[in-house]
């Protein structure tokens, strides 16, 4: 049971990792503009920024690339989307407290890529989430409404579906695997609902994870093809044409682009599609280790030289990396043929496989070197999990639409003392937020609790039955 020394804060306001399964952490949604109708654009700033500078780049002419064909087989695959997100905003304190208030509309746009001839669009799930209606526009300027398929929002990845009367062009998968640093790439998107828009650079580098120490399963391919808001959602090809990418994410301190963009890679995005229209859902397999990045700090602690690779801090009982001999202290050094640096190559690598694929695992043991094949298995969902002696249970559909949120847990039970009698945190609260980061289910704060321990939780944010914001700063 953690020990409280005390609580710092107490505000109100109206209103791990089993490696290659899941995150139950992400960024906190973006401020919804209070306005009647807000037409905006779609796009992710990460937290990862630099200070602006002045990038070259080579002529692409002048070193004999051609990049008209794979312009002229990708630019009437790319298409705008646009969602309309209808809520009832409060309008007074009043309102806030009774659930009152006026309906209101946002529009946002992005971009998104046929994938198929009978209309399967890919985009990015940040373009349509919260929807209430979702509208794509060809590059002939042909409207259709889409309809969603599905959803993996942990890599930001949503699948659409329009019924149009003829075959649509469309955009074949290529393998993000093989794509090199320094190959040139086009990026394709349709941000302003004229017609779509290209851009070339270069594969500045793979297996990008912008939030490194979080264990979030991010893996981007990073271009400084120029991506700008709007653009969310578009292709990434290659010159032959092939999609290898997902525009998603760029750096910036001010929302347009300086320098750096990042893509999922379609390897994983072609995973995630397949898997929707298969099962309806992701389907997630585990390894069965936890356990970070190896560096020059954990390699000394280990005795080793090597400082490349991924560290294997735990084995869970009954899974494929357990039966399949990996140890606690290894480094995985390889998946098959893929080469692992970090914990992004690894995560990503695993994304694109299914419970029951095996994987040939590379293993530095002692210094020597050992290949095992993993059987991968089934990610198994807990419905309910116990933090800090308060029970929790994933959130039922009356309370999301309650509350307007897709992601938390329900206290059902508080026996802490503390939180309970000191605090006021009854069954009927909701559990939004960890250390400032979202709570996605009750298996994936399992999986925090279990790599990191119940003495690293040092926030919790919670909405209160009556829809208040409360936030818990301990230490």
């Amino acid at each position: 049971m953690k020990k409280f020394a005390s609580l710092l804060l107490v505000s109100a306001l109206g209103g791990v990792i089993s490696i290659g399964a899941y995150k139950f952490l992400s960024e906190s949604p973006e401020k919804v503009e209070q306005a009647s109708v807000v037409e905006q654009t779609s796009y992710i700033p990460t937290n990862f920024v630099n200070s602006p500078t002045k990038t070259t780049t080579t002529n692409a002419a002048t070193a004999g690339i051609d990049f008209t064909v794979a312009a002229e087989k990708t630019v009437n695959a790319v298409v705008h989307v646009k969602n309309k997100v209808t809520r009832v905003a409060p309008r007074s304190i009043w309102d806030l407290y009774n659930g009152t208030g006026r309906p209101e509309t946002q529009i946002g746009t992005g971009s998104g890529v046929i994938i198929t001839p009978d209309g399967h669009i890919v985009t990015n799930n940040h373009v349509i989430k919260g929807s209430n209606e979702i509208q794509v526009t060809l590059n002939n300027n042909k409207n259709y409404v889409a309809k969603l398929i599905g959803t993996d929002p942990n890599m930001d990845i949503a699948l659409l579906k329009i019924d149009a009367d003829e075959e649509l062009p469309f955009i074949s998968f290529g393998n993000s695997d093989n794509a090199k640093i320094g190959e040139w790439v086009l990026a394709v998107g349709n941000p302003f609902n004229l017609t779509s828009t290209v851009t070339a650079g270069i594969i500045s580098a793979k297996g990008r994870d912008l939030n490194e120490g979080d264990n979030l399963s991010q893996s981007f391919i990073q271009t400084d093809a120029a991506v700008n808001p709007g653009n969310s959602g578009g292709a990434l090809v290659n010159t032959n044409g092939e999609l290898i990418g997902i525009n998603t994410a760029i750096t910036s301190q001010t929302g347009s682009y300086i320098g750096y963009s990042f893509a999922v890679p379609s390897n994983i995005a072609q995973k995630i599609v397949a898997d929707l229209l298969e099962f309806g859902d992701v389907q997630k397999g585990l390894l069965g280790v936890s356990g970070g990045s190896l560096n020059a700090v954990v390699a000394e602690r280990i005795g080793t030289t090597e400082t490349e690779g991924f560290y294997v801090g735990k084995v869970f009982a009954e899974s494929g990396a357990e039966e399949a001999g990996i140890q606690e202290g290894d480094v995985i050094k390889k998946l098959d043929e893929v080469k692992i640096s970090n914990f992004a190559d690894l995560s990503g690598y695993l994304s694109s496989k299914r419970p029951g694929d095996v994987v040939n695992v590379t293993v530095m043991r002692n210094d020597d070197y050992e290949t095992l094949a993993v059987t991968l298995t089934k990610e198994e969902r807990a419905n309910s999990v116990k933090l800090m002696n308060m029970q929790l249970e994933n959130l039922s559909k009356d309370d999301a639409s309650k509350y307007e949120i897709d992601y938390g847990l329900k206290v059902t039970d508080n026996n802490n003392k503390q939180l309970y009698q000191e605090l006021g945190i009854t069954p009927g609260y909701i559990l939004i937020e960890v250390n400032g980061k979202k709570v996605q289910s009750a298996q994936g704060l399992q999986n925090f609790i279990d790599s990191y321990g119940e003495d690293q939780v040092r926030i919790l944010a919670f909405i209160n039955p009556k829809g208040q914001y409360e936030r818990f700063i301990f230490r």
